[in-house]
């Protein structure tokens, strides 16, 4: 296992959001918001790589006279795409997306993903997209206005043009539209207009060796979220509660290639706006019905947040943002994080 901050010159002062894909050849890209705060007009997208030699320094690659915010790398065919959020409101930024045809050297001009869209921003909010063997994109977005929702978006043809799901919400779900924390309870140094609203975003992905899809949901409630696909994303079930806690922050998840097992990361954390440490690794053979704690990546004082998860040739990449200021990454095999039994 080895751990690393990706930046030792910092360029701006607030970092979060990381993303991460790994190329063919063993490159690593790793893409995040940055600026003076977030939801400052100042706030870019910056993409850093990784090769054998180490991490380069990071490079901006998108900004302009609003916020940007939640980026999400995606290798389709052979180009890469990356997807993020423009606006200073939350409730309707809009999504963008760049692409690059030789690895990201260089990128194209970015488009807007869903013409004249102001609904609260298309596509991946924030955790990487899910590809079924038939080439079908699915993206877990969410809106954030009054109850908090999530949605998939489906493409048949490489992103270029996506079609939404139904809102999946938790039923019964009622919002008052007043902050839903004290203002003195908040350490960590969030956009002001993210307290209000109670529901579910953030949706995290996989399809199960059934045929069926599945998402984890951040949550409001003190627990994480969960919904299910039987027709191949095009309707899910209502979100329903799991018997593991989540702050009201960041998730990712992977489905391993090489034993079969989830593993997620996350703040196990049971409080809305709880605290965003310990950051840890869980694991789970029987499909997300019951988890495994494997190791805290960070604890201690601070935010340990956001995380980013991915896995190839029996290793898990992860990254997450380091106390607001850098981004961590880890290398785990697999093999050294799970006794022989769970092999």
């Amino acid at each position: 296992m080895r751990k690393e901050l990706i930046m030792q010159e910092l360029p701006t002062r607030m970092c979060h959001a990381s993303t991460l894909l790994r190329l063919n050849d063993g490159t690593i890209l790793c893409s995040w918001f940055g600026g003076s705060r977030e939801g400052a007009a100042d706030v870019g997208i910056w993409l850093a790589r990784r090769s054998s030699s180490g991490w380069q320094k990071p490079l901006l690659l998108a900004s302009g006279t609003a916020a940007h915010w939640n980026p999400v790398l995606a290798l389709i065919d052979t180009r890469i795409m990356l997807f993020y959020k423009v606006g200073a409101h939350i409730k309707s930024w809009q999504t963008w997306v760049i692409k690059s045809c030789d690895n990201g050297s260089s990128w194209s001009q970015p488009r807007q993903l869903v013409d004249g869209d102001t609904s609260g921003g298309r596509g991946p909010v924030r955790n990487k997209l899910l590809q079924l063997p038939n080439g079908r994109l699915l993206a877990g977005g969410s809106t954030e206005q009054g109850i908090w929702q999530a949605f998939v978006d489906t493409s048949e043809d490489g992103g270029r043009s996506w079609q939404k799901s139904q809102p999946i919400m938790i039923t019964g779900l009622r919002s008052s539209g007043e902050r839903t924390v004290a203002r003195d309870k908040i350490a960590i140094p969030v956009s002001e207009q993210s307290f209000y609203g109670r529901g579910v975003i953030q949706p995290a992905l996989w399809s199960s060796d059934t045929g069926t899809l599945h998402m984890l949901l951040r949550s409001t409630e003190g627990s994480l979220y969960r919904s299910d696909s039987e027709d191949s994303g095009q309707s899910w079930s209502s979100a329903y509660a799991i018997d593991f806690p989540n702050n009201n922050s960041g998730i990712d998840l992977v489905l391993s290639n090489t034993d079969g097992a989830l593993y997620l990361v996350c703040n196990p954390v049971a409080d809305n706006w709880g605290q965003r440490s310990p950051l840890s690794l869980f694991r789970s053979a029987d499909n997300g019905r019951s988890w495994v704690k494997l190791l805290d990546l960070d604890s201690g004082d601070g935010e340990f947040s956001y995380p980013a998860i991915i896995e190839a040739s029996g290793t898990l990449y992860i990254t997450y943002t380091y106390q607001r200021q850098n981004i961590a990454f880890w290398q785990v095999p697999v093999d050294e994080v799970c006794p022989s039994d769970m092999l």
